[in-house]
């Protein structure tokens, strides 16, 4: 059996399964922590998508204009130029971000911000 989320690909074997995040691609890869009850920027990307993995605490998400709770091993793609941001909830939430495409860290457009950058 084959699950595919974007560049993502879960594939079982005989023996268990393996998760394949990318592959022959340009990518970035991070792990961030978002705080209890704060959240990043509202921000959108020209240069590239992400993939977001979920690792421990429950987040809250907002994709375009979609939001929604995520759990521990949740996946979620952001196409680029799509807004998006995530809220921490009771604990730190931690999630791998894997960039596709030109990763620059001044490549966020941000359209709130909770800290006053711009």
């Amino acid at each position: 059996m084959k699950k595919r989320l974007a560049n993502y690909l879960l594939e079982k074997r005989p023996w268990g399964k393996f998760e394949q995040f990318t592959l022959n691609e340009k990518t970035s890869l991070k792990i961030l922590t978002i705080n209890p009850k704060k959240r990043n920027s509202l921000q959108t990307h020209e240069n590239r998508d992400e993939l977001w993995h979920f690792l421990d605490n429950p987040a809250k998400v907002t994709v375009g204009n979609k939001t929604w709770k995520v759990k521990k091993g949740e996946k979620v793609f952001v196409p680029r130029k799509v807004k998006h941001r995530i809220l921490g909830l009771s604990k730190p939430a931690r999630f791998i971000e894997i960039s596709f495409g030109k990763f620059n860290e001044k490549d966020i457009k941000r359209l709130e911000d909770d800290f006053g950058r711009k």
